[in-house]
């Protein structure tokens, strides 16, 4: 499963805007159907993005495809003018039900099998972003085409009528909602929106906490955030040394027969180990290892 740290959104009717968020160095360019593009440009955005399938080269970057929600009577259109170019993932925004993921997975299995390619070659991420959508999350995130969910903060203040705050309060029963639902199985978790572009120790902060809260990364909408973001969710040097310190120290100790044990004059068992072991994954996701 690829890296996600940050998930660049990128208006999938502006060629110009495609083409720079190559030079980024972004985990994930995700170009957009949906929010991002006025109704009378959909058409628009489907052509370009099956133009810059066939045309640009991503290199490591991962490029995904955003088509408009389940009902909204443009999705089947987007998902099949994308399909055929083999993006590496369709993102399927406003999810609330398993029927919903079925409706795409269903269309990528028929495309892979048309077309020759490995089956679940094409992943799926999804938009959770409703209460309906939060409060069905343990049969949303139970399909074997996932590889995460997105949760999309803006949109679910305003299914449940909360006014959005500076620290995100109203919403972190909802975050951590996706991320446990996430870490049950297997997912990766990419957290909130920070809409204020230009506010960088805001956004900081903000993806420090989503870090801190088990995130696998964060959704981004400006290129200026791209760097922080990465940042905030990369371990740092102190924290790979310290993790495989506990990791190595815990092996010997085994060896020796012994189970819970004292580094630093901390005690050392299963659960911080655990932690230990998630950070050394995710510096290799980032390639720091």
């Amino acid at each position: 499963m690829p890296s996600r740290r940050a998930l660049l959104y990128m208006p999938g009717d502006d060629w110009k805007k495609i083409t720079k968020s190559l030079t980024l160095g972004v985990d994930c360019i995700c170009m957009d159907m949906e929010d991002g593009v006025a109704v009378n440009r959909k058409a628009e955005a489907r052509t370009t993005i099956a133009r810059a399938l066939q045309e640009l080269d991503f290199g490591k970057s991962e490029k995904l495809a955003r088509i408009n929600s389940v009902g909204s009577g443009w999705e089947r259109d987007d998902i099949d003018a994308v399909l055929p170019f083999h993006p590496d993932g369709i993102v399927i925004p406003k999810i609330e039900s398993l029927d919903q993921i079925e409706w795409g997975s269903k269309i990528i299995e028929s495309a892979e099998l048309k077309f020759g390619w490995r089956i679940s070659s094409v992943r799926m991420l999804v938009g959770v972003e409703t209460a309906k959508g939060i409060l069905n999350l343990k049969e949303i995130a139970s399909h074997p085409r996932l590889d995460g969910i997105i949760f999309g903060g803006e949109d679910f203040a305003a299914s449940i009528g909360a006014r959005r705050t500076r620290d995100a309060s109203e919403l972190l029963y909802a975050r951590q909602a996706v991320v446990t639902a996430c870490a049950a199985y297997g997912l990766q978790a990419i957290d909130i929106v920070y809409i204020d572009f230009k506010d960088a120790d805001g956004l900081r902060a903000e993806a420090e906490q989503g870090a801190g809260f088990g995130f696998s990364g964060k959704q981004v909408i400006h290129p200026n955030q791209v760097q922080v973001t990465q940042e905030a969710f990369t371990p740092s040097d102190a924290a790979i040394a310290e993790a495989r310190r506990i990791v190595e120290t815990f092996e010997a100790s085994q060896k020796e027969g012994k189970g819970a044990f004292a580094l630093d004059g901390k005690m050392i068992d299963m659960p911080l180990l655990k932690n230990a072991q998630k950070v050394l994954e995710r510096a290799r996701a980032a390639g720091n290892l």
